[in-house]
């Protein structure tokens, strides 16, 4: 009897939530065709770096970004699957094909993440509205399938730090738009636009993604920070949140076992 009262609360939850998704999408179709009327950087697939002074301490330090990165990938396996951190990417993010080493999520600081990556950390808080901010690593061979981002109010960057040696066959598609990751060069798009990922090389990508709020007029801004209070209620907020803090608690545990193993091997020397 209980076995079936739990199927059938979990079975309601997830109808429940199916038309929560539902709404959702709707709803933000038509906001999207507001923030999009508000944007003061146009409403376009890729946008000029111009409009975006705080990107240039990127450009100039992204080398030591990607020490950072390389440290963090020393310890691989404990970087958690996108899909194990957001189970709502399960569609998108399959097998052990994805990463994310997350810094910041919906404006949260991790602070035993960052504290792995402070040069990045300390620039990325320089950026005006940060939302979210974490190091993306693709394994060989893996396509992303298309899919859209949940609001216009936020824009998206991508600094390549690690990149395929053929990097035309390690792309992103948004809209019509293709660009190519190259190793210290940054771009920014807007991810309600439909978007695809095909890295058909033998070898790992690895990006610093973040994303901050679009330069909007006041409705814009009022609309989105609304929308985004709002967001911070739904399990699409709460369950990636909830992970996040468990799997960063996992990594700092891996660093650490780590560090206690390469202590004892210098202690045996």
């Amino acid at each position: 009897m209980a076995n079936t009262e739990m199927s059938l609360g979990e079975k309601f939850k997830k109808e429940r939530r199916k038309k929560v998704k539902r709404f959702g999408k709707n709803f933000i179709r038509g906001l999207a065709n507001f923030l999009g009327r508000q944007s003061l950087v146009g409403d376009m697939p890729v946008h000029d770096n111009k409009d975006f002074p705080f990107l240039k301490p990127f450009v100039d330090n992204w080398e030591g970004m990607r020490a950072e990165v390389v440290e963090i990938l020393k310890h691989r396996e404990a970087v958690p699957l996108f899909q194990d951190v957001s189970p709502d990417q399960m569609r998108i993010a399959k097998g052990n094909n994805w990463r994310t080493f997350i810094l910041f999520g919906f404006g949260d600081k991790l602070e035993k993440n960052c504290k792995q990556a402070p040069l990045t950390t300390k620039i990325l808080e320089s950026i005006p509205n940060l939302q979210t901010a974490w190091f993306s690593i693709l394994g060989p061979g893996y396509h992303i399938p298309a899919h859209r981002g949940v609001t216009k109010g936020i824009l998206r960057a991508h600094l390549g730090l690690i990149i395929p040696k053929d990097a035309e066959k390690c792309r992103l598609r948004v809209g019509d738009k293709i660009q190519v990751w190259r190793p210290g060069e940054i771009f920014v798009f807007d991810d309600t636009y439909e978007h695809e990922v095909w890295n058909d090389t033998d070898e790992e990508r690895v990006i610093l993604l973040f994303d901050f709020d679009r330069p909007m007029k006041f409705w814009g801004r009022a609309l989105n920070k609304s929308f985004v209070s709002l967001l911070k209620l739904t399990a699409y907020y709460q369950e990636p949140k909830k992970n996040m803090q468990t799997m960063e608690e996992r990594f700092e545990a891996a660093t650490r076992r780590a560090d206690q193993n390469l202590e004892k091997l210098s202690d045996n020397d």
